[in-house]
């Protein structure tokens, strides 16, 4: 690890525009994986991990679920709006980015527009309190019928929101979610996870790969560059996350038998050696793992000492980007780039809707 490492400058590439996936492969677990060894690499299709792993590991997954959190509406003068609900703050109050945001001055009442005729039964309007700096949205505050929540009208008034670099996809709102999603939260999928199919978690099981689930609510942070010069001073995001004494059971249980902690996408790491940073700052001892709920801003780039995470499943990921940091961290800048490099010639398939990379254990360079 040099300084270089530490350079934002150092995090960009070159892809071209039609190496950006725009619509999933179908089925899921037909998509290209490009396994990472030690020293070499190869090339398989994602329906192959079950002959990639060894009986007794571990995969870790995120069971977080996309919340239809984009919502189109009308200020009472008749301007169309659209926001994007990032979280809730408190009593009805949600962050959301806004656009255009010269239209949402303090005060101003929102009305939002059913997405089926389910939503006529209800009037959903929010008014503007305040603009948040960080990240250039306001804080809206929803006027609800007594004893529904926000998040019980969303499937009659928001829309899934696919990333902004998807422009021109077919793909149901569905193809969007992790086969096994199932808390909603999250404004963007945990994309590693879109590759697996029901019949190849069964397969996992047969081959006693074991399964665990964390969630972890990804924010708007996951699309955002950092900016910084120098990648120490990037203040990165928070994001929620749940650990359960399950989970922590199951990592513990495979470690000492031998197996190996693996985890499906970048989320998957910040939960999982996040909760292990929150027990040190809890009991200011050693790091290890235990259970947790709540938030965690850890950012990970070269020079990090891995505690629990061995090997990754993730996608490719864009210039610039705290993932891709993360993965710098796990494999090296160097070799990293020069995978994608080998990725773009091969015609592999970028972003959330695109190919994989397994970095097997092995490969983690401490």
């Amino acid at each position: 690890m040099t300084e270089v490492d530490w350079s934002i400058d150092a995090y960009d590439y070159e892809l071209p525009q039609e190496l950006i996936a725009q619509n999933p492969v179908v089925p899921r677990d037909s998509s290209h994986l490009m396994v990472v060894d030690s020293l070499t690499h190869h090339n398989c299709i994602f329906r192959d991990l079950p002959d990639l792993l060894e009986s007794g590991d571990l995969l870790v997954l995120n069971n977080t679920r996309v919340i239809p959190g984009r919502l189109y509406g009308h200020k009472t003068t008749g301007a169309r709006v659209e926001i994007l609900l990032l979280k809730p703050v408190d009593n009805d109050c949600w962050l959301a980015l806004v656009k255009p945001g010269k239209r949402f001055s303090n005060g101003t009442t929102i009305e939002f527009e059913p997405n089926s005729s389910l939503g006529r039964d209800y009037k959903l309007q929010a008014t503007v309190l305040s603009t948040d700096r960080e990240t250039g949205g306001r804080f809206l505050q929803f006027n609800l019928p007594q004893g529904i929540s926000l998040m019980e009208l969303l499937d009659q008034f928001g829309h899934v929101p696919f990333p902004p670099y998807v422009t021109d996809s077919q793909a149901f709102t569905e193809q969007y979610q992790t086969v096994y999603s199932k808390v909603s939260g999250a404004v963007a999928a945990p994309t590693a996870g879109l590759h697996f199919t029901d019949e190849l978690l069964e397969k996992l099981e047969q081959k006693n790969i074991r399964l665990a689930f964390i969630t972890l609510h990804v924010g708007l942070g996951t699309f955002r560059p950092v900016e910084t010069k120098d990648i120490t001073n990037h203040d990165m995001h928070e994001e929620w996350f749940e650990v359960s004494s399950l989970v922590v059971d199951k990592i513990n249980q495979t470690k000492s038998q031998g197996g190996r902690i693996i985890a499906v996408g970048t989320t998957v790491v910040r939960a999982l050696e996040g909760a292990a940073l929150a027990n040190q700052n809890n009991n200011s001892q050693e790091l290890s793992l235990s259970p947790f709920s709540g938030y965690t801003n850890i950012f990970i780039y070269p020079g990090y000492k891995w505690q629990v995470v061995e090997g990754l499943i993730t996608n490719f990921h864009l210039p610039r980007s705290s993932l891709l940091m993360l993965v710098s961290a796990m494999i090296g800048r160097t070799r990293l780039f020069s995978l994608y490099q080998e990725a773009i010639a091969q015609q592999y398939r970028f972003y959330s809707f695109g190919d994989a990379m397994f970095i097997l254990p092995v490969a983690r360079i401490n």
